[in-house]
């Protein structure tokens, strides 16, 4: 399977939700948060340093649980500065 390459966007994106996590993450250590999230370290990891950007859903779901974050303010803070050719289409 070849996979589409990144948007610069997509790649900012990637970024942008590791800073959150990292935030969120605060004093706790990589390895606990990993291990609440049923992650290897490694992957999160990955993860906040914007070298895995766009993580699967069940990961970022895990990952919102283990550290009381809402999936809704992960979006909405991902989503800022979204260009509108990368805009999901509404219903």
């Amino acid at each position: 399977m070849v996979r589409t390459p990144l948007t610069p966007w997509e790649r900012q994106r990637g970024e942008r939700f590791g800073a959150l996590l990292r935030e969120a993450r605060g004093g706790r250590s990589m390895v606990d948060v990993a291990a609440a999230a049923g992650v290897s370290a490694e992957t999160l990891r990955k993860i906040e340093t914007g070298r895995a950007p766009t993580p699967a859903f069940f990961t970022v779901v895990a990952l919102a649980a283990a550290l009381g974050v809402s999936l809704d303010d992960l979006v909405a803070a991902c989503a800022r500065g979204m260009p509108p050719e990368e805009q999901p289409l509404s219903a």
